[in-house]
This record gives C-alpha cells, sequence and structure tokens, in this order.
C-alpha cells in the first residue's frame, strides 16, 4: 500500500482552448474538474495502475466535499482531516500547442489543533505501508519544518518516505533523510543554489543534494527525460512521446510509477518515465492506466549524456 500525504489539496478544474488571448472571451472545446494536489495525484496514478492507496488530505468546505466524492468515485480510500477554511480551486488552461497556464490558489491556513490532527492521521495510516508519499506545497500555518517532522517520525514506524517538495521545505526535510527526493529540474537549481543548462550540471546537483541527505534523487528534466542518483550507481531514462496534451500531474504520475516498481533501480526509473510519458499524452489531469503505457518507448542507460543541452535551461 501506498500512503499519500497532501497537506494543500485542490479542486481543479481544467479547460482545453485553441489559444490563450488576454482580455478576449475565449470559449473552452473540453472541460474537466478533477481532485488536485500532487500526493492526490500520486493516488490516483496508484489506483489507475491497480494497487492500493490511502490518502491523507486535510479538507473543508463544499470544494472540500466534492474532493472527496471525486476521490472515492476513483475507488480512493480517502483519510480526511476536517478543516474550517475551505479547500482552494485551482485552474489550468491547456493550449493547443501543448502551453499551459495554471492559476493556483493559495490555500487555507491550518490551525495548530488541524496540524496536530493531520499529523495524528498520517501515523495512523502508515501503518503497513510500503511508502509514504509526502507531496506538494505547505498550506498556511504549517512550518517549513513540517515535512522534516513528518520523515523523522515516520522513519520512527519503519516506513519509507518519498518526498516531493520545493524550497525550504525541501532543505529542511534533507536534514531528516527522506529515502528519495523528487525534483524538478527548477526545484533542483534552486536546491543547489545556480543555473542547469546540461544533463551533467543536473547529476552535479542531484549528487549534491544526496550530500545534503536525501538517500536517492529521482530528478525530472522535463522533456529531456529523468535521472536517478541511489547508493547503487546513476542513471538516465527518457521516452518517444507523440502529441503533448496536457503536463498537469505528469510528474505525479512518474513518481506513483516509480514507487510502484518498488522505488529503486533502473527498473523503476523506467517505470517512473513510462508513466510520465503517458500522462502527458492524456487530457487535464487524467492519470494512465496500464494500458496507457509503452515500455518499448522507455530507454534506460547508465552511460549518462554529460554534455547534452537541457531543452529547457534552468537559469
Amino acid at each position: 500500500m501506498i500512503l499519500t500525504v497532501t497537506p494543500n489539496p485542490s479542486l481543479d478544474r481544467t479547460y482545453e482552448v485553441q489559444a490563450l488571448k488576454r482580455g478576449e472571451v475565449i470559449r473552452a472545446e473540453t472541460e474537466r474538474m478533477d481532485p488536485g494536489g500532487k500526493g492526490v495525484n500520486v493516488s490516483r496514478a496508484v489506483t489507475a495502475a491497480g494497487r492500493r492507496t490511502v490518502a491523507v488530505l486535510p479538507l473543508g468546505g463544499a470544494p472540500g466535499a466534492l474532493v472527496a466524492d471525486l476521490l472515492h468515485a476513483q475507488g480512493i480510500e480517502v483519510a480526511p482531516v476536517p478543516i474550517t477554511g475551505a479547500t482552494r480551486s485551482n485552474i489550468a488552461l491547456a493550449e493547443a500547442d501543448g502551453v499551459l497556464t495554471k492559476i493556483n490558489a493559495p490555500g487555507p491556513e491550518l490551525s495548530p489543533s488541524e496540524q496536530e490532527l493531520l499529523l495524528d492521521t498520517v501515523r495512523g495510516q502508515s501503518r503497513g505501508a510500503d511508502w509514504i508519499a509526502c507531496c506538494g506545497s505547505l498550506p498556511r500555518g504549517l512550518a517549513p519544518s513540517w515535512y522534516a517532522d513528518v520523515v523523522t517520525r515516520a522513519h520512527a514506524g519503519g516506513a519509507r518516505i518519498a518526498l516531493d517538495t520545493s524550497g525550504r521545505a525541501l532543505l529542511e526535510a534533507l536534514r531528516a533523510r527522506p529515502d528519495v527526493v523528487k525534483p524538478n529540474a527548477e526545484e533542483l537549481a534552486e536546491a543547489v543554489g545556480r543555473p542547469l543548462a546540461t544533463v551533467g550540471d543536473a547529476l552535479k546537483a542531484a549528487e549534491e543534494v544526496r550530500g545534503m541527505g536525501a538517500r536517492a534523487v529521482l530528478a525530472s528534466l522535463g522533456a529531456d527525460g529523468q535521472l536517478l542518483v541511489e547508493d547503487r550507481g546513476a542513471w538516465f531514462a527518457a521516452a518517444r512521446v507523440g502529441t503533448v496534451r496536457s503536463n498537469v500531474g505528469a510528474g505525479d504520475s512518474s513518481l506513483a510509477g516509480f514507487l510502484i516498481a518498488g522505488g529503486t533501480g533502473p527498473e523503476a526509473l523506467a517505470s517512473a518515465v513510462a508513466h510520465g510519458a503517458a500522462a502527458v499524452q492524456l487530457p487535464g489531469s487524467v492519470m494512465p492506466t496500464p494500458a496507457d503505457l509503452d515500455s518499448a518507448a522507455v530507454t534506460v542507460t547508465a552511460e549518462i549524456p554529460l554534455d547534452r543541452e537541457l531543452t529547457e535551461p534552468v537559469s
């Protein structure tokens, strides 16, 4: 079982439009409404793969109730933490050429009692979990060290932690030695404090993040592929992708694929890339099923192309 923790979930509305033009009335061609948040998306991807997951998340107001209903409708077990504030609502505009514009609300502020209830719920639900995936931004009220506390408590209970966050929350959590962290290129550059122009730059940054405390780093480099750096070695993987429809939740699907495949080694990396590649070819934040995966399109190598320039370098 994979337990997910989403401290700042959302109700996500995605609209597909031909082109985004400021100041004009734009008619959407399609619309979707999905439960959102990185950890929520991991649970959705795990469920789509036919595996069991439990989603821990604070929920409040009408949007929170709708998030719970949508998750239940997808067969996902929910461990809700009731809060007085309303769960945030986010908007994504997906253009025909693949460009995505997102508007993310800040979310509610959690009171001290709600914060403690969230920790207690994670502790209670973590028994028997193969992995705990802690994902996303922290809502107002939670200290940057909150993820570090979760990692410490999870390790004390014998659980493994996968962490997908950024900024100070990531840096604080690294001191607690999470089992794997999953930054994208921008988050990786922010963690080491310098730009990334090549795959070699990303590899060096991932090694430095391991030096800060992460036991393994699964780094997403967007269209260029992914890196996995751990005790056993380092690997690079990429996949052929057809038409990109939306990258919403693609990184979360990738993390789910990694954990489903055991969370270590080149086989898990291949699964991560296959899930991420499948996700970007689906509308909105739809999560791929096994039928959507194209494992033959994925290549994994220990011969990392150090000099390859990133398609989207991070300055």
